[in-house]
């Protein structure tokens, strides 16, 4: 099983994201969701050349929008940051459904077909990249990485006055004014243009809910008459993790007056006493022409069952699985395959005054199983 700790460790590797073109409005996208064909090249920095413009060059292999190079030229630290955003946002994406049917799989056609439809996966795609993008750039600042921005310089804390305001906070505040600038502003003629902003925003606001405030105290004798405190945004597996269960709630939407267009009223497809509980939960007023001003993620279609090879997926033939826990729910019913196999690793490790960890060498038999097709 694979967690947060192992997926920092892939980002030392090259991960080639292809995406194709996406229909509709004029509408500035970027990274898992962008509409022009995108490799996301690897974390190591390109080198320096005498003009200083080295990031130039990745800013146009990016294939940004004219607006949207503009910001990346700008700023030395924004190229580096923009890659990471996707790369980051493209494994956890794969990790949060390493066990499910459609395992976010980064092919570009089969991506670029799931962004033409309004599926739940296409809902988590557009809150997943925009919450990495976010992410990025707050982390980015505190950690010196750009010019235009530092640490958090707004902490407004309760008891401000009995806190002494230190270490290095994560920028949230520039972060959201960049990204909402560096999208732009999206058509709100259709329900699917409304839906992928509402979307786009949740990811902002999963990031926004998930500061925290750290402290640390000064005092005489261990006491804590003074405080440092800074603010900190959560690990990007935690933020994953809250929009995968969002992904798990998400809210079916509709035109109540057009299909075609998406104009009209909004409606969440939920029966009456579901919609009133809702907005009793969310304090929300009845829902009108706009999209609901909830946290839930929301899509407009259903989504394929993803068993069998499509333009939406390459099916789930092959995959691995573990029994007893999703062989049953991946396989789709056609059973599995089991194959014994030996694994040679580390074992009985003990550590070693002073600084070092003494392992053995040990090989054990395990089975794989993986899908019938």
């Amino acid at each position: 099983m694979l967690d947060g700790h192992l997926l920092l460790g892939w980002l030392s590797f090259t991960v080639i994201v292809h995406l194709l073109s996406l229909p509709g409005p004029t509408t500035a996208y970027f990274g898992l969701t962008g509409n022009e064909p995108l490799s996301v090249l690897p974390l190591n920095s390109l080198p320096e050349e005498s003009t200083g413009r080295a990031h130039y060059k990745l800013c146009d292999r990016l294939k940004l929008e004219k607006k949207q190079r503009r910001m990346c030229r700008r700023d030395p630290g924004v190229a580096d940051t923009l890659r990471e955003a996707i790369i980051m946002s493209a494994l956890e994406c794969q990790h949060q459904f390493r066990f499910e049917r459609w395992n976010c799989t980064l092919e570009g056609r089969h991506r670029a077909n799931i962004l033409k439809r309004g599926f739940k996966e296409t809902a988590f795609l557009y809150a997943i990249s925009s919450a990495g993008l976010t992410h990025a750039l707050a982390k980015a600042c505190s950690a010196g990485r750009m010019e235009r921005c530092t640490c958090d310089e707004a902490p407004d804390l309760e008891n401000r006055k009995a806190w002494q305001w230190g270490g290095c906070g994560d920028n949230l505040k520039y972060a959201n004014k960049f990204v909402k600038e560096f999208l732009g502003k999206r058509s709100n003629k259709d329900l699917r243009a409304r839906v992928d902003t509402h979307n786009t925003n949740v990811g902002m606001k999963v990031i926004k809910a998930g500061v925290e405030t750290t402290c640390k105290c000064h005092g005489v004798s261990g006491s804590c008459t003074v405080q440092t405190c800074w603010r900190q945004l959560l690990p990007f597996h935690e933020i994953g993790n809250r929009l995968k269960l969002r992904y798990e709630t998400s809210v079916k939407v509709g035109s109540s007056t057009n299909e075609a267009t998406g104009e009209g009223d909004i409606s969440t497809g939920r029966n009456q006493q579901q919609q009133q509980q809702q907005q009793q939960q969310h304090s929300l007023p009845g829902l009108s022409d706009q999209i609901p001003r909830t946290m839930d993620l929301l899509h407009i279609e259903d989504s394929p069952s993803f068993c069998k090879p499509s333009k939406y997926s390459a099916g789930t033939a092959a995959r691995k699985c573990y029994k007893d826990q999703n062989c049953d729910a991946i396989c789709c019913g056609r059973g599995h395959n089991t194959q014994s196999r030996e694994v040679t690793g580390p074992c009985q490790c003990q550590v070693r005054w002073c600084c070092y960890v003494e392992c053995k060498q040990c090989t054990q038999r395990e089975e794989v199983y993986t899908c019938k097709g």
